[in-house]
């Protein structure tokens, strides 16, 4: 979702890690936004992964003239979605895990499956569901160029937050360093 942040770049910090400068305090505490690059960038190259506090990956994507920000790692099974590609299902934009083909929503996260209404009835008749909100997303603001993330702090879990842990990172890094015989 593209939207435009009314906080000055000196609110905003050119640091990936740091959080914004706290705001006047006439208004509410503003979660922590990171730097993720210039948007001529990020459209140039479609995609592009940002490691943000120092643990969490992230993909911000480019799509149809909107930004997404989401978990780079599909919730099923780790799955690196900067490889997946964008489809459209009943109108929603999905991004498609390159390993198990699962669905999921740009927008919410959601994970999508094709249901069948009645498998004895031929031909079947199918339709998209939701399996709810699988994919972790986080919010992309515009400012003057810059593109920042705001990581969705929901306290409630998400499927995706499995392949955000030290453990996964370290298992994942040690097998693509690991020398072939």
């Amino acid at each position: 979702m593209k939207k435009t942040d009314v906080r000055s770049d000196q609110e905003m910090s050119s640091e990936e890690d740091t959080p914004s400068s706290s705001p006047p305090p006439s208004s509410s505490p503003a979660p922590a936004s990171h730097l993720i690059g210039s948007k001529e960038d990020i459209v140039k190259a479609g995609r592009l992964i940002k490691t943000v506090n120092g643990c969490r990956e992230i993909l911000v994507l480019y799509h149809q003239g909107t930004l997404h920000a989401m978990d780079m790692r599909c919730y099923h099974a780790g799955g690196p979605l900067q490889h997946g590609d964008i489809e459209e299902f009943n109108g929603r934009l999905c991004i498609v895990c390159p390993w198990h083909k699962y669905k999921i929503t740009l927008a919410e996260g959601e994970g999508l499956y094709q249901a069948v209404d009645d498998p004895t009835v031929k031909p079947l008749r199918t339709h998209w569901r939701s399996k709810g909100v699988k994919q972790r997303i986080h919010k992309v603001t515009e400012v003057k160029g810059s593109v920042y993330v705001t990581l969705n702090d929901c306290s409630e879990a998400i499927e995706s937050d499995v392949y955000q842990t030290e453990r996964y990172r370290t298992g994942s890094i040690q097998a693509q360093t690991k020398p072939k015989p």
